[in-house]
C-alpha cells in the first residue's frame, strides 16, 4: 500500500479523537472527561467482526470510554465489576459501515443532516469524493457531527474541462496545471485526490494520460492517494500503469480482459470501490423508514424491471466477480448522497457473486484500511465502538443489514426514533 505521510496519520488520529469528544459531550451534556468510565457489556449476540475471522456466537462484547475493550465467546471474557449488562440474544453485531464514495452538500447545515441520515442507516465514516469547496467540508471534518458519520474529504477533484457540468473540480489542460491543482489541495489538507477520467459519452475530451500521470506523481509526492472515476477498460489499463491507488467505479464499457487482470495482479494494492449501478429489477422499498409515506409510495410506484439497466449491471457484476475471485482488494462505496444506498449496494455486491461475509468485509475493514483508518471498520479491542445491532444475521441474508435495531458511534447509541421522525417531517410529541 502506498505510504501515507506522517501528517496524514496525525490528521486521521485527530479526526478520531475529535469525534470521540463530540460523541461523549453530546451524550453526557458536558466535557468528555466527565463521561462515566463504567463499562457496558453486550451479551448473547452473534458478532461479525468485519475481518476474515469466523463470527463469534453467543459473544461477550465490552465497551468502555467509547472503545471496545474485550471480545470473545461467553465464558471467555471477564466481566468488569459494576458493568452495565445489555442482553443482545438473537441479535447480530457488525461494525459500522465505512462508505468510501459519497458526495455531500456544500451547505453546512445540509451536510450535517446528511451525515446524521447516513449514520441512521449504519454508516460510521464516509469519504466525500471531490466535489468539496468552501469552508464547510473542512469545518465538518474537523468538528464531527453529533449522531453523525465522520467524514474524510478529497476537496476539489481534477478533470479536463467539462462546461455544463459541475464547476467545483479543477479543470486542467497541461501537466503543470495538474500538478498545481494537486499542490493546492494538498496545502488545504485533503485526505486524498480525486480525478475523473471519462468523456461523458463523447461530450468532452477526457483527462489524458500525461495529465493523470502528473496528478498521480504529484499526489504521491505529497503523501496522498489518488482515486479515479473511470468508465472504460483502456483507461483502467493506463491508470494502472500510471500508479493509481483506487478506482472509484469499476470498468463499465466491457468485461475485463486478461491484460487488465495481469496489470492489476502486478499491483495488488490497487483497490476497487465497485459502486455498482442499479440491477434493473423492481425492488421492495418498504424497509426505508425515513421517507414520508406518500413519497415512499411514489418511489415504490416507479420501481420496474429495466432491461437496459440489467445489461449494464451484468457487465459490472461480472467484472466485480472476476476481480474478487482473483483476490483483488474490494472496498465499498455508493456515490451520491442517498443514505440508505449502503444496503442496496451490499445486496448488489452479493448479487454479483460476493458472499455476504465478503461484502461486509469490503464495507468495513477494507474501506477503513484503504484510508489507513486503524481504529474503525473492525469490532476488536482497542478500536472505537462504532457498531450496528441487527435483528437478524446478514450472513444468512445480506438484506438483513436493513433490520437495524441500534447504531452506536463511539459507544453511544444514536436516537434513531427521533431522527426518523425528523427525516419524515413529523412533529415529535
Amino acid at each position: 500500500m502506498f505510504p501515507v505521510a506522517p501528517t496524514s496519520r496525525r490528521h486521521t488520529a485527530r479526526i478520531l479523537a475529535l469525534s470521540l469528544v463530540t460523541t461523549f459531550s453530546a451524550a453526557c451534556g458536558g466535557p468528555a472527561e466527565d463521561a462515566s468510565s463504567t463499562a457496558v457489556v453486550y451479551e448473547g449476540a452473534l458478532v461479525v467482526t468485519g475481518n476474515d475471522s469466523a463470527p463469534i456466537e453467543n459473544a461477550v462484547l465490552v465497551v468502555e470510554n467509547g472503545r471496545f475493550t474485550a471480545l470473545g465467546p461467553a465464558g471467555s471474557v471477564e466481566i468488569p465489576s459494576g458493568a452495565t449488562r445489555v442482553d443482545l440474544s438473537g441479535k447480530t453485531v457488525i461494525p459500522a459501515l465505512v462508505n468510501a464514495h459519497v458526495h455531500l452538500s456544500l451547505d453546512r447545515a445540509e451536510r450535517e443532516e446528511q451525515l446524521r441520515h447516513m449514520a441512521y442507516y449504519g454508516a460510521g465514516t464516509v469519504v466525500s469524493m471531490g466535489l468539496d469547496e468552501g469552508a464547510a467540508p473542512m469545518e465538518v471534518r474537523e468538528s464531527p457531527v453529533p449522531d453523525g458519520a465522520r467524514t474524510l474529504i478529497a476537496g476539489r477533484g481534477i478533470t479536463s474541462p467539462e462546461p455544463g457540468r459541475s464547476e467545483v473540480p479543477h479543470w486542467v489542460t497541461t501537466p503543470d496545471e495538474a500538478r498545481a491543482a494537486v499542490a493546492e489541495e494538498a496545502e488545504k489538507g485533503v485526505d486524498l485526490v480525486k480525478i475523473w477520467v471519462d468523456d461523458r459519452n463523447g461530450q468532452y475530451e477526457r483527462l489524458s494520460e500525461p495529465l493523470y500521470s502528473a496528478v498521480i506523481d504529484e499526489a504521491h509526492q505529497h503523501g496522498l492517494k489518488v482515486a479515479a472515476h473511470i468508465f472504460s477498460l483502456e483507461d483502467a489499463k493506463g491508470l494502472l500503469r500510471a500508479g493509481v491507488d483506487m478506482f472509484a467505479h469499476s470498468i463499465r464499457d466491457q468485461e475485463v480482459d486478461d491484460e487488465v487482470m495481469s496489470l492489476w495482479a502486478e499491483r495488488p494494492n490497487v483497490v476497487l470501490i465497485p459502486n455498482l449501478p442499479g440491477p434493473g429489477v423492481a425492488a421492495d422499498l418498504s424497509w426505508i423508514s425515513t421517507v414520508p409515506a406518500a413519497e415512499l409510495q411514489e418511489m415504490q410506484a416507479r420501481e420496474s424491471d429495466r432491461p437496459a439497466a440489467q445489461a449494464s449491471f451484468a457487465i459490472q457484476a461480472h467484472n466485480l466477480d472476476r476481480l474478487n475471485e482473483a483476490g483483488m482488494r474490494i472496498a465499498f462505496g455508493t456515490d451520491g448522497s442517498t443514505p440508505w444506498a449502503v444496503h442496496l449496494e451490499l445486496e448488489d455486491m452479493v448479487r454479483a457473486g460476493m458472499t455476504p461475509a465478503e461484502a461486509i468485509v469490503a464495507a468495513t475493514r477494507n474501506s477503513a484500511e484503504l484510508f489507513e483508518l486503524t481504529e474503525v471498520g473492525v469490532v476488536a479491542p482497542g478500536n472505537m465502538a462504532d457498531f450496528v445491532v441487527l435483528d437478524a444475521s446478514p450472513l444468512q441474508d445480506i438484506t438483513n443489514t436493513r433490520r437495524i435495531s441500534e447504531v452506536y458511534l463511539g459507544g453511544t447509541a444514536i436516537d434513531r426514533a427521533a431522527m426518523a421522525s425528523r427525516f419524515r417531517g413529523e412533529t415529535m410529541q
